[in-house]
């Protein structure tokens, strides 16, 4: 990933964040028909290394590669939005600006593991739905469903576990603009949207 220095992020604890705040990412391996990409909601395990843990339809022909243990790339995107030149105090001074995307990206790279195992399935289903649920006033779990359509829902699934090797992240917030310019970015975002995620990530 192209990470100019004023966009770089290493930091373990602010890329495992974004990963657990937004857990639908782009899962892409290459095996012999070529590159595959599926959008997989994952969980993060902490360690050394951190694990990526998710699950697949038996169906879904990429588990093909992924058995094969070859490596694989997690794309986690964050807020992300638009920023016109309109927004900057620098246009009206000289005009000498363009437009531009900020966003929040986190890659994670690693060997994959296919695990059919049950029990190993159930925990990863009921870690995940605890965590979309956390939220809710009466969250739903996978025990309010009928033991036996669970039983037979985890018979269609395998497991994936992704021990991450490297992870990159590029937070592209204004941070290379001056002062003003940032300011005209939070104030255009959030005329747009007052709760804009990525107004609130800018201030980070």
């Amino acid at each position: 990933m192209y990470r100019p220095p004023a966009f770089r992020e290493d930091r373990p604890a602010l890329l495992h964040a974004a990963i657990r705040a937004h857990p639908l990412a782009t899962l892409v391996t290459h095996g012999p028909s070529g590159l595959t990409a599926n959008l997989v909601p994952f969980t993060l395990v902490e360690g050394a290394p951190a694990l990526l843990r998710a699950h697949l339809a038996k169906a879904n022909p990429q588990l093909a590669d992924l058995r094969a243990g070859g490596e694989a790339l997690v794309i986690f995107q964050g807020p992300q939005a638009y920023v016109t030149p309109a927004w900057y105090p620098s246009k009206q001074e000289h005009g000498k600006v363009v437009p531009t995307w900020n966003y929040i990206l986190v890659q994670a790279h690693g060997r994959s593991q296919v695990i059919d195992d049950t029990a190993w399935l159930r925990a990863q289903i009921d870690a995940l739905t605890a965590q979309q649920e956390a939220g809710r006033a009466e969250p739903w779990a996978v025990s309010d469903a009928p033991p036996e359509f669970v039983a037979a829902q985890l018979k269609g699934i395998s497991g994936v576990e992704i021990a991450i090797d490297r992870i990159e992240g590029k937070w592209k917030a204004s941070q290379n603009q001056p002062a003003a310019n940032r300011e005209g970015v939070l104030a255009g975002l959030r005329a747009l949207d007052p709760a804009s995620p990525m107004a609130a990530a800018m201030e980070r």
